[in-house]
């Protein structure tokens, strides 16, 4: 079954205060995730650093979703070991190297406009990581989930040091719990690894 155009086109936004906001992003990921031949492994790569508050949010949900995880798909990106500016291009060779077509999520936070700030994006293609922030980094996934964390335009290391921790926790929380639910719903466990859980 071929997946319409429209879905590579316009990604999904939704508030993550929206109380339909995980159903709507499970939705989408589920529409992406089962078109993906079930030999091809999964990899979640969560980008930032711990070191700006608004940057934190990719680690946040790595630290999540290592809770999550079991053995559903392969994870890059924790609070413990963050991917940043300075290792991501040899955190995607690795993944290239353990697996020669791996199907890429890409996790990220940005920056928007007032009215988007705390607003999950979801669509096709690539995360562009840097790109608030003028920097060149190579591009990230299969397709992308982006948390809105602040506003963008001016002086945009000074914005994301200042972003309110507890927007980030929040939608870090959704977008973890939003993505484990997916890629299980997915890739069930085979019934003899069940009890491992």
């Amino acid at each position: 079954m071929k997946r319409p155009a429209a879905m590579h086109e316009v990604p999904l936004k939704v508030p993550h205060t929206d109380p339909g906001a995980s159903q709507q992003l499970a939705s989408r990921l589920l529409l992406h995730l089962l078109h993906v031949p079930a030999d091809r492994r999964i990899a979640v790569v969560c980008i930032g650093t711990d070191r700006s508050t608004g940057d934190a949010l990719g680690p946040i949900i790595g630290s999540r979703l290592d809770k999550l995880r079991g053995s559903r798909f392969e994870l890059y990106g924790t609070l413990d070991e963050p991917v940043h500016a300075m290792n991501l291009e040899s955190t995607l060779q690795d993944i290239h190297r353990a697996d020669a077509k791996p199907f890429i999520i890409g996790i990220d936070a940005c920056l928007g406009q007032l009215s988007s700030v705390g607003s999950i994006q979801l669509g096709a293609g690539p995360v562009r990581p840097g790109a608030g922030v003028n920097k060149e980094l190579p591009p990230v996934g299969d397709i992308h989930m982006t948390g809105i964390v602040n506003v963008g335009g001016f002086m945009e290391y000074f914005v994301l040091q200042n972003t309110r921790l507890n927007l980030v926790m929040r939608m870090a929380e959704l977008m973890a719990d939003t993505l484990a639910l997916a890629i299980r719903d997915c890739r069930p466990y085979p019934m003899h690894a069940a009890t491992q859980e």
